[in-house]
């Protein structure tokens, strides 16, 4: 390859990160938390001022500004769905807010608009950071490419308009600038960021190339085939986007019935008022009947006894190191009945070790000069393998002796002069074909052996002769089978593995985590990934997909639920997912589960106090003379019983149990 190839073209930038420019949207960038926010700290600047007896005037203002801050959006968005002849839940708070306001129960209505406002405020927040994570994955892909002619001159030009059938140049830490195939050259590149690989890939004459992936070592010429829209990388945004809008978000128990609770409230009220009317009743009393009847028929027990069972729970997961991003998430948990586990970085750690030290028969050398000797000649390398035989080395406490001559070829390995001997360290496909005799035939077969196990082999040859084959391999995370065997108890049936890599070392793997041979799914792309996950929705399951990648995001927008690793996962991963584990603590996963449920048990109590209570203070309003203040007593006590009911998940306790539920 001439070294012109290997000189970077004025204009064209390199890409040496491997993750996307973090996009994210401010919090008061949003008009949603602008007005939660004004609300909240309205009420706050009040309640301080009635509670101690503050004149009305003082605090009225106050109030009223907090019911129209918070109160407009849900309000329009109400009436909106009411010329629809939809009456839901968000209209009807504010029509109790204002009723109890009425009737001189300010701060009641006051609460109940603070807190919508609040959770409309939130779910703008996630709606949005999800949009920034997709917009930020389309950075990957190079604005720019270097166009190479037919007569062989070169032009850079954006990627957007380069056509199928054209060639491109994609120089060592420049990024892919289309998919295509490689017509010329050598390189390792790093394609994590679509297979999950953890390892850069070799790719020769033939080998398939995808955008957005960043090539490492050589240079490549690229035939175009597939345009910029079509890519593997386009094709993962759009399966994010019609996922994550497709998707029909679980709704919480009272947001399944509102619609009829919302219109026989209403009726009822109207009839409470009409009916005594119709029969010579006074205006005075019968307003007034209606309104506390507005009072204690108003759902505010029945939001608290949803929402601080999953808050609790939520609260609860982030001490333990489990962020979960809603209540609606949190439901959704406890529901799952399938498992479909990535690989790399999630099973895994994600970080290539050295497994195997291999000595071969009249090497004259152990395992600690073996390591040592590869180690000195891998030390001026930058590539993922070479870092971990340093890193072994050191680990062993080794000296690691100076080289000289270094050289590396790609895809092949690299050369270096340590203590006089000429020391060659790379794969031994490639390096054996240099060799002869009987150590060539011991080397090929311990290389054999280790990759038919799953791990990558690396030969080490003395001047010319092989002394030994390294195993390297991506370390099984130590809760990985006891995640596993936990999910498996769970949920009825073993978890699904889908990973991009290739099957030997999925297998490998798969076994030694307890997933059963049938239940090993490798070398998929991120659309097949999808279709695995569709496939087990088909049939009626709610799938928990757990990955840490950007080619793991579309199947965790398509699942029921999606959980990202959080210290290695990608930006858009982290955002399409609906929950994280931020400490990679897999065996957080099981316990959360276990969590959602009991929060989902605590749910139906408070559901069936609230009820009590309601149905108690509205027969009594109804069948006899219910005072106003003994109703708004009722209604609160009610509130705070089912509250503090909620309340318990708070307790570490709670999480203990969890834990103890599924071991």
């Amino acid at each position: 390859m001439p070294s012109d190839l290997l000189q970077r073209p004025e204009g064209a930038a390199p890409a040496t990160s491997g993750t996307a420019p973090k996009r994210r949207t401010r919090v008061f960038a949003l008009a949603e938390a602008r007005w939660a926010a004004t609300a909240l700290a309205l009420f706050l600047a009040a309640l301080p001022l009635q509670l101690t007896g503050a004149p009305a005037w003082s605090w009225g203002p106050l109030y009223a500004a907090a019911y129209v801050a918070g109160g407009w959006e849900p309000a329009r968005a109400g009436l909106r769905a009411l010329r629809e002849k939809i009456l839901d839940v968000d209209l009807l708070m504010i029509v109790a807010a204002i009723g109890a306001a009425s009737i001189g129960q300010v701060m009641d209505g006051a609460l109940l608009i603070v807190i919508f406002a609040t959770s409309g405020a939130l779910e703008a927040l996630a709606t949005a950071r999800t949009q920034d994570a997709v917009r930020g994955l389309l950075d990957l892909a190079p604005a720019t490419a270097t166009r190479v002619a037919d007569d062989g001159s070169e032009s850079t030009v954006p990627t957007q308009s380069l056509a199928v059938g054209d060639t491109i140049l994609v120089r060592p830490g420049e990024r892919v600038g289309a998919d295509g195939r490689v017509l010329d050259g050598a390189g390792e590149v790093d394609q994590a960021t679509i297979t999950g690989e953890p390892l850069p890939v070799a790719k020769g004459t033939g080998d398939e190339v995808f955008a957005g992936t960043l090539n490492g070592t050589g240079a490549l010429r690229v035939k175009v085939e597939r345009d910029a829209s079509d890519s593997v990388l386009a094709r993962i945004v759009a399966m994010v986007e019609e996922a994550s809008g497709t998707k029909a978000p679980a709704q919480l128990f009272i947001e399944k019935v509102e619609q009829r609770y919302s219109v026989g409230m209403v009726v009822a009220t109207l009839a409470v008022f009409a009916v005594p009317l119709a029969f010579g009743a006074e205006l005075t009393g019968s307003l007034l009947r209606a309104m506390t009847f507005m009072i204690v028929a108003s759902p505010c027990a029945v939001v608290l006894a949803t929402m601080p069972p999953l808050l609790s729970a939520i609260a609860n997961a982030g001490r333990h190191g489990v962020l979960v991003k809603s209540a609606v998430v949190m439901e959704r948990l406890g529901q799952v009945d399938a498992v479909a586990l990535d690989k790399t970085g999630t099973l895994t750690e994600g970080t290539p070790r050295v497994t195997d030290t291999l000595c071969l028969d009249g090497s004259a050398v152990d395992e600690d000069a073996l390591l040592a000797l590869a180690a000195a000649a891998e030390h001026p390398s930058e590539h993922p393998l070479a870092r971990a035989v340093v890193d072994a080395a050191r680990t062993r406490g080794l000296a690691i002796a100076g080289t000289r001559d270094f050289t590396s070829a790609p895809g092949v390995g690299v050369t270096a002069v340590v203590g006089g001997h000429l020391v060659a360290v790379g794969a031994p496909g490639r390096l054996l074909d240099s060799c002869d005799g009987a150590g060539r035939a011991r080397a090929a077969e311990a290389a054999a052996g280790l990759e038919d196990g799953g791990r990558t082999a690396v030969l080490v040859l003395r001047d010319g002769s092989p002394v030994g084959v390294l195993g390297i391999a991506d370390r099984l995370r130590p809760d990985a089978a006891a995640t596993v065997a936990a999910l498996t108890a769970l949920t009825g049936s073993t978890p699904m593995l889908v990973t991009g890599d290739n099957p030997r070392s999925a297998a490998r793997l798969a076994a030694e985590a307890g997933i059963a041979g049938d239940e090993v799914h490798a070398g998929l792309l991120p659309q097949d990934k999808v279709d695995a996950v569709r496939r087990l929705a088909a049939r009626g399951r709610k799938v928990l997909v757990i990955g840490d990648g950007v080619n793991d995001a579309p199947a965790l927008a398509a699942a029921h639920t999606g959980i990202a690793m959080g210290r290695a996962g990608s930006d858009l991963a982290l955002e399409t997912a609906d929950a994280v584990i931020v400490r990679d603590e897999l065996a957080t996963v099981p316990a959360v589960v276990s969590l959602s449920r009991a929060a989902c048990r605590l749910v139906v109590q408070n559901l069936v106090i609230a009820a009590a209570f309601i149905s108690g203070l509205v027969l009594w309003d109804l069948v006899g003379h219910l005072p106003l203040p003994l109703g708004v007593l009722g209604h609160e006590g009610s509130t705070v019983i089912v509250g503090l009911n909620g309340l318990r998940l708070l307790r570490d306790a709670a999480w203990d149990r969890a834990v103890k539920d599924v071991r």
